[in-house]
């Protein structure tokens, strides 16, 4: 007893079990166990056979079994006892998913004190009716049962590695229970590090999605980046930011930034010259404050780096902001990407990529004929000038950017509702920020002249269906006849100023393939660059001089088939109209000279050398 009882000491005292703090053990311990209880037998045995050979050989197997049953049984024991302790304040989830991801979560989770794991559900029969990590495994179809007899809070998704457009499907399933789903990070972000598999996340907008990413093509994201001089116009917005991150990664010599938004341009400057930092890449990042429109600067920013590819994403893009400010829409729009592309030809730029809209297409507001103009300018300047290669790259919404109904609608269930919806009907393409931005790289790369390349987009999604599912996925339940006493009510407020209850990807039916099975091309009618030069000057004119209705006209004449569903909804004019009908100018003529500072502001507008050169809105207000 003596010699066993000295060597069981040292030895458990070697392996651990002494240090080891019950309430975090794993099934790790076992092996741990029948390793030192095993030794401990064996010792027994040498010490009876030299010692005490009367004792039978027996003792040492039955002292190893009971020694592994009560070693490792009573810590497993005080373990389970201790979880099952005050669990008052935790979320009762069922975990979807029983596979190697499930278990450890199941075991991170009894760690902690957010949630207590009920029960696995799992599509694979295999798995259905046995026991993981001590819960039963359901087959789906007991969800709702499952649900009201453990009265679940929540349901976690432990399935990393499955497809987007299986997730999709999974979470259709679970749409009708209205219970909150979250899932776990992705394997790729588990591998990298970035994530740990117990990090509880909501679910993304890419699950509701079910688009499964493509790989890039790397030689395409070379092409026009890796060793150049690359410039993103309106790099502080959704897609022009992640354009440049995306680009960083390819290691241009040089990345330069334009936005005329400061605060954005410090944002994303810093986040890619940390990133760089990081990920130790030796690419120059500039910043700098501009607008597209002044061409005199876009020269001088072209030729002292010396650009070889410009990604042009600075646009106004929101339709009703657009249609409210109808001049500036067209002189950013329009003007802007005519005089950065006209600054390319003259500086030699290689490549020069629009990042254009569906809403250009057979557009009903201002935002997307100035779209359909700026590909018209860029598909003319191609036939014309063959310094400087042009292509354009259409594509509808993107999830989560500044323009979204997705935060949007995520902000309303946040305050108790209500979510605004324009239209019952009203549906939209979708595509993540980042695929967007990678295909329009590798489509710029593609490009021969002119050409103008669609995205696949995939299915159109019904935005009254996705705010339901998102109100569902919060765990809470919509407003309608059959269910008043639901959470969230879905109002319907009317189609907005130029607001089109579809989007459509092309103008005419026939596009070709390309090596990209997410990447088509398209051929469409265009004017020569004379025709359409003398178009612009007629155009810049009428804007310079706020002649709305003449504007309108000369929306339509040019070759977008731009058709206007309501009204000019220009603040600017609007306000004329109504001060016309209501003979209001003698009034605010009063007003202005009752003014105390009205010499010095007299003065100031009389020194026409102190002011830029702007657009004349004065014919715009009141009587001119």
């Amino acid at each position: 007893m003596l010699i066993c009882l000295s060597v069981n000491l040292a030895l458990f005292f070697k392996m651990g079990l002494y240090r080891t703090v019950v309430r975090y053990i794993s099934l790790n311990l076992v092996k741990t166990v029948f390793t030192a209880c095993t030794i401990s037998a064996v010792s027994m045995a040498a010490a009876i056979l030299i010692l005490a050979p009367l004792i039978p050989l027996t003792t040492p197997i039955i002292y190893a079994i009971h020694s592994m049953l009560f070693i490792g049984g009573i810590r497993f024991l005080i373990r389970s006892l201790y979880q099952s302790i005050d669990t008052s304040g935790r979320k009762r989830v069922i975990i979807y998913g029983a596979g190697d991801a499930g278990s450890q979560l199941v075991s991170s989770l009894k760690h902690g004190e957010a949630y207590t794991p009920v029960a696995f559900v799992d599509d694979w029969k295999g798995m259905q009716g046995n026991y993981v990590e001590g819960l039963r495994v359901h087959p789906p179809q007991d969800l709702r049962y499952l649900v009201e007899l453990h009265r679940i809070q929540c349901i976690l998704l432990a399935m990393p590695s499955v497809s987007r457009h299986r997730r999709k499907e999974i979470l259709g399933f679970l749409d009708p229970l209205s219970l909150p789903v979250q899932t776990i990070p992705s394997i790729s972000d588990i591998i990298a590090g970035r994530s740990r598999i117990n990090e509880i996340q909501d679910v993304t907008l890419d699950d509701l999605l079910g688009r499964d990413p493509i790989p890039p093509d790397q030689d395409l994201l070379d092409a026009n980046i890796r060793g150049k001089v690359v410039l993103v116009t309106g790099a502080g917005g959704s897609i022009g930011s992640e354009l440049c991150r995306q680009i960083l990664m390819q290691q241009p010599l040089l990345l330069i930034l334009l936005d005329i938004y400061e605060f954005a341009l410090y944002q994303i400057s810093s986040e890619l010259e940390e990133l760089a930092r990081k990920q130790g890449l030796p690419v120059s990042i500039h910043a700098l404050l501009g607008t597209v429109q002044h061409r005199r600067r876009m020269e001088a920013i072209l030729r002292s780096f010396g650009v070889q590819t410009i990604y042009h994403a600075a646009a106004y893009k929101h339709v009703p902001m657009v249609e409210h400010n109808m001049i500036e829409g067209i002189s950013n729009n329009v003007f802007g990407t005519l005089e950065t592309a006209l600054a390319a030809v003259d500086c030699h730029v290689e490549t020069f990529v629009l990042v254009s809209t569906d809403k250009a297409v057979r557009p009903t507001n201002v935002m997307g004929t100035t779209k359909r103009l700026a590909e018209l300018i860029c598909q003319a300047l191609a036939s014309h000038y063959r310094t400087t290669r042009f292509c354009m790259v259409r594509f509808g919404n993107v999830l989560g950017s500044s323009g979204s109904v997705i935060p949007l609608f995520r902000r309303q269930i946040q305050q108790g509702g209500p979510i605004t919806v324009t239209h019952p009907d009203i549906t939209r393409y979708f595509m993540t920020i980042p695929e967007a931005a990678q295909l329009v790289i590798q489509a710029g790369a593609m490009g021969q002249g002119g050409d103008v390349f669609v995205l696949d987009m995939g299915e159109q999604v019904r935005i009254s269906d996705l705010a339901r599912q998102m109100v569902h996925l919060s765990g809470l339940e919509v407003i309608s006849e059959n269910n008043p006493e639901g959470d969230i009510e879905i109002v319907y407020t009317g189609l907005r100023p130029g607001e089109k209850l579809y989007e459509e990807l092309l103008i005419d039916a026939s596009t070709l393939a390309t090596a990209h099975p997410r990447i088509m091309s398209a051929r469409e009618d265009h004017w020569e660059w004379h025709r359409l030069e003398s178009y612009l000057k007629r155009l810049k004119e009428a804007a310079s001089e706020a002649r709305y209705e003449t504007l309108i006209a000369l929306l339509q004449e040019a070759p977008t088939a731009y058709q206007p569903e309501t009204r000019i909804a220009d603040i600017l004019w609007q306000n004329r109209k109504e001060d016309e009908t209501r003979s209001f100018a003698p009034r605010a003529s009063t007003n202005i000279a009752s003014c105390p500072h009205a010499k010095e502001a007299s003065a100031t507008m009389r020194d026409a050398s102190l002011l830029p050169t702007l657009p004349d809105y004065s014919r715009g207000v009141g009587n001119g």
